[in-house]
């Protein structure tokens, strides 16, 4: 399994990327977020995902780890290969991705093409735990810290909530954005248990 390909972009469009490494030529599939990060480089580093099929051998590449990340944990849902999981990185960022798993969002997942409603509750179903715990409820938002988060989560703790269902209602505030402090992420919080 590869890691990542470092080299010189020779060739780049929003599906594919060629990167000559080595004096070979790789051709890479990429999504429309990725080309937009590559696209002036001359030198370019590429997270890798490998698929071995009967009739080919497939290279996807990444601009950064996080969307390599959620990129295998989409092709691990039923119904979602890499073409579809492709579709959905173009059409959406990592952390938009992650927000709406994380807050049940059914409708923005269902808009991307290739995907029905219960394609889409399955993503959700089978990624909503997976996505927090690597960490991407944090980075929904623009910046609030896991300690802020956490902070939070102990004081409604603290104040007799169930963990679970605090975590949950944190976890859609901070996907919503606009909170800058423990002290209003437990005020909103408040509101929602």
């Amino acid at each position: 399994m590869f890691e990542y390909i470092k080299g010189i972009l020779v060739e780049a469009a929003p599906a594919y990327a060629v990167v000559e490494c080595g004096g070979i030529g790789y051709y890479i599939s990429i999504s429309v977020n990725t080309y937009s990060q590559i696209s002036s480089a001359r030198e370019v580093t590429l997270y890798l995902h490998q698929i071995v099929r009967e009739d080919a051998h497939l290279l996807y590449g990444f601009y950064s780890r996080e969307e390599r990340t959620i990129f295998r944990q989409l092709i691990s849902v039923s119904g979602i290969g890499a073409n579809t999981a492709s579709v959905m990185l173009s059409s959406m960022t990592v952390n938009e991705i992650a927000g709406a798993i994380m807050t049940e969002n059914v409708n923005a997942i269902k808009s991307v093409k290739g995907i029905g409603l219960k394609t889409a509750q399955r993503v959700i179903i089978e990624l909503k735990d997976k996505v927090g715990i690597s960490g991407h409820a944090e980075d929904i938002s623009s910046g609030i810290s896991s300690g802020i988060r956490e902070e939070a989560l102990a004081a409604l703790v603290m104040l007799g909530f169930v963990k679970v269902q605090a975590a949950k209602v944190l976890d859609k505030i901070i996907a919503g954005g606009g909170v800058s402090s423990v002290e209003e992420l437990i005020k909103k919080a408040l509101k929602q248990l």
